[in-house]
């Protein structure tokens, strides 16, 4: 069994430090498919959030071969798509969550967030499959400007009222995508996205994050010590009853002799 190299807390937010990104990816699936299999023996369906990012990589390959998981009584959102994007790219977060997780383990329902059509209406219809039902899990990451889903400084808002919106993202975002390999050059990255907002996502039961690699050093920092603010979203999660941040020595760097 994989087990973390270093161990701590701030304020209400586990923190799991591990050697390899690989190990963090297999520990944080071990966690998320126990505590969804306790969820399945509970409850009729369970609803799940996901974020898609290369971040995610590790931690859903283990967590797409977890044994036992009764899949079919499952729901599978994603938190937040590009705006004009044709159907068929590569570059939507739909594709990458299908190709990684949802055509490899069959959730009984898959709903997409649709990069076509009318914006206002997308999140208006989006969000009302989300709250039919309370979410019991999201599996998310953090940005490298400390965005939670595309939630960037400029538009964060922990207070949000809407449950899912139109976004532009900030510089910093979309260079990321970049920086990711999931665009050639900045012009080709999307200035729009939808996304679920920061109460939808802290409204779910159980958080798991998975945060790798040093590019993320600086954003694991100001979630970890910062006041919490927009001016880093990610530090919302400091104040979630049920969340666990799961990242490699990478990311976490000099924080372990702090």
């Amino acid at each position: 069994m994989t087990s973390p190299l270093y161990v701590t807390q701030a304020g209400r937010l586990n923190v799991e430090v591990f050697t390899r990104r690989e190990d963090m990816g297999q520990a944080a699936a071990r966690d998320a498919a126990e505590h969804l299999r306790q969820r399945l023996q509970q409850q009729a369906r369970v609803r799940i959030i996901f974020a898609a990012a290369p971040s995610q990589n590790e931690f859903l390959a283990h967590l797409a071969q977890a044994a036992d998981i009764d899949w079919p009584r499952v729901d599978a959102f994603h938190m937040d798509e590009y705006v004009g994007l044709p159907e068929n790219s590569p570059a939507l977060f739909s594709h990458y969550l299908t190709e990684h997780l949802f055509d490899i383990v069959r959730p009984g329902a898959v709903y997409k967030i649709p990069a076509a059509g009318e914006p206002v209406q997308n999140c208006a219809e989006y969000a009302r499959l989300l709250q039919q039902a309370p979410v019991d899990m999201v599996c998310l990451g953090i940005g490298e400007n400390g965005h939670l889903a595309f939630n960037d400084p400029p538009v964060a808002n922990f207070d949000d009222p809407l449950p899912m919106k139109i976004v532009e993202l900030d510089g910093v975002c979309r260079q990321q995508q970049v920086n990711d390999g999931c665009f050639p050059s900045l012009n080709d990255v999307p200035v729009h996205a939808l996304t679920l907002t920061i109460p939808t996502l802290m409204a779910a039961a159980r958080l798991f994050c998975m945060v790798p690699g040093k590019n993320k050093h600086q954003a694991i920092k100001q979630t970890l010590t910062a006041p919490p603010s927009a001016a880093c979203p990610a530090t919302v999660l400091r104040t979630h009853p049920a969340c666990t941040l799961y990242t490699d020595i990478a990311g976490f760097g000099e924080l372990a002799d702090e």
